[in-house]
C-alpha cells in the first residue's frame, strides 16, 4: 500500500507542476501582451484560462479519489494531500490574475497611455521567479527555501508603490488618461497579489514539513502547531 500511495502522490505532484507551468506562462504572456498591445496574445491568455481551470478540477478530483481509496493516515501524508488542494487553488487564482491582465490589454490597446512598463516587467519577472521556486520547494519539501522566498515580496511591494505613484502623477498631468491609468492599476494589483499567493504556497510547504501553520508577511506573524 505504501508503494501505491507514493506512486500516486508522485503522479499528483507532476500534475501540479504542469498546472504551475501553465500558470507561469499565462502570467508572462499576459504582461507581454500588455507591453506590445497584442490583442491576439491577450485573447489567447483568456482562452487558455479554461484549460488551467479544467486541469485544476481534474487534479482536485484525483486528490479526492486518492483520499477515498488510499485513506492516508500518516500525519505527513495527510498534511501533503490537504496542502495539494490548497496549492492548486492558489495556482488557479494566479491564473485568474493573468486573465485579468489580458483583459486590461483589451481595454488599453488603443490608448496612448505611457505606463510604468519597467516596474511592471520587473514585478512580473520577480513574481514568476518566486512562484517557480516556491513550487520547487513545495514538491521537494524544502522548508528553508520556503521560508526565504516570501522575503522577496518586499521588492514586489516597493515596485508596486513606485508604479502606483507614477500613474497618479500621470493622471494629474493628463486627466483624460484616468480611465486607462485605472486599468493599469489593476495590473499592478494582480501582480502584487500574485506574490502574496506565492507566500501562501510557501506557508503550506512549511506546514507539510513541520506541522506548523504560520502566516508570513516579511516575517513570521503567527504560529500554530497542528
Amino acid at each position: 500500500m505504501r508503494e501505491s500511495l507514493d506512486r500516486q502522490l508522485n503522479s499528483l505532484k507532476n500534475e501540479i507542476l504542469l498546472i504551475d507551468s501553465m500558470v507561469e506562462q499565462a502570467v508572462l504572456n499576459s504582461v507581454d501582451s500588455l507591453k506590445r498591445r497584442d490583442l491576439r496574445l491577450a485573447r489567447r491568455v483568456v482562452e487558455d484560462d479554461h484549460n488551467i481551470n479544467d486541469k485544476r478540477y481534474a487534479v482536485e478530483n484525483a486528490i479526492l479519489t486518492l483520499i477515498a481509496t488510499q485513506q492516508p493516515i500518516a500525519a505527513g501524508d495527510l498534511r501533503l494531500v490537504t496542502s495539494m488542494l490548497d496549492v492548486i487553488s492558489e495556482l488557479e487564482r494566479i491564473g485568474d490574475y493573468a486573465k485579468g491582465i489580458a483583459h486590461v490589454t483589451e481595454h488599453v490597446a488603443d490608448s496612448t497611455l505611457v505606463f510604468p512598463i519597467k516596474e511592471i516587467t520587473r514585478m512580473c519577472d520577480l513574481s514568476v521567479s518566486m512562484l517557480h521556486r516556491a513550487m520547487s520547494a513545495f514538491i521537494n519539501a524544502n522548508e528553508a527555501q520556503a521560508r526565504r522566498i516570501p522575503l522577496e515580496d518586499a521588492e514586489v511591494n516597493d515596485l508596486y508603490h513606485m508604479a502606483y505613484h507614477q500613474l497618479l502623477k500621470g493622471m494629474t498631468r493628463s486627466p483624460e488618461m484616468i480611465d486607462s491609468s485605472n486599468q493599469i492599476m489593476w495590473v499592478l494589483h494582480n501582480l502584487e497579489r500574485m506574490a502574496d499567493r506565492v507566500s501562501n504556497i510557501c506557508e503550506r510547504t512549511i506546514f507539510i514539513v513541520t506541522g506548523e501553520l504560520i502566516e508570513i508577511d516579511g516575517e513570521v506573524e503567527h504560529r500554530e502547531t497542528v
